[in-house]
């Protein structure tokens, strides 16, 4: 579907929702919100609609046919187009399998429309900073790129998850700096994220596996009792 010329410049934002009712309501929030949304009933409409231009995926986890986690895979093969999932399922294994099929985000049902525009509304943000910054940051012989989104270490190119990628850029950008859990929640996450700070400990430790544990010298450390912190081993 083409959007009309005067539309193009308000961001696009696709909802996948099974339920009829949640959907249109969905759409018509977003629309009087300033966003352009249109609506997929399940996820094979949603993944024959990826040629079109979106600036946001608004995805249900329960879909018929296809689920939103395999969806969510599906999109990461060929799109970095943010995905905010939304779901029942609020356990920490729950969100972190959703995080990790590629999702951005990860809202509860019920929620607050509020809050969904809030979330939409910082990872758009997100979106507008990555696309301007398009400096290398190198910490020792760990090299990040935010503007490919791509990892080197000591020559070795490091494949990271969207999550684990934008974990450390921030503590790249404050390096030798020691960052709570709560600031990291608040940067990463989003600051209107209310999970348990628990998933930083778990995200950190997916990439302390990568960018540390094959390599002989540490950058990511844990400082008792404040936080993390990434900087060359002293």
């Amino acid at each position: 579907m083409a959007f009309p010329m005067e539309e193009r410049d308000r961001p696009r934002i696709l909802v996948v929702e099974d339920e009829p009712d949640l959907a249109r309501f969905l759409q018509l929030e977003l629309n009087h919100a300033g966003y352009q949304a249109a609506t997929a009933a399940n996820g094979y409409e949603a993944l024959g609609r990826m040629a079109e231009e979106w600036d946001l995926i608004i995805l249900d986890l329960m879909l018929p046919g296809l689920d939103g986690l395999e969806v969510c895979r599906r999109i990461r093969q060929t799109s970095v187009v943010p995905v905010i999932m939304l779901t029942a399922r609020d356990s920490v294994a729950d969100k972190v399998c959703g995080l990790d099929s590629g999702a951005d985000d990860y809202l509860t049902k019920p929620f607050a429309v509020e809050e969904l525009l809030a979330r939409v509304r910082a990872r758009l943000r997100s979106v507008g900073t990555a696309r301007q910054s398009g400096e290398k940051i190198v910490v020792g012989d760990l090299v990040v790129c935010p503007g490919t989104r791509m990892v080197w270490r000591e020559g070795q190119l490091i494949q990271l998850s969207r999550r684990e990628f934008d974990l450390l850029v921030y503590l790249a950008e404050n390096s030798g700096i020691v960052l709570s859990r709560e600031t990291i929640l608040s940067r990463v996450w989003g600051y209107d994220y209310y999970g348990s700070t628990n998933i930083v400990d778990v995200y950190v430790r997916y990439l302390r596996a990568k960018i540390d544990e094959p390599f002989a010298r540490r950058l990511l450390h844990t400082v008792r009792g404040v936080g993390y912190t990434l900087r060359e081993e002293i």
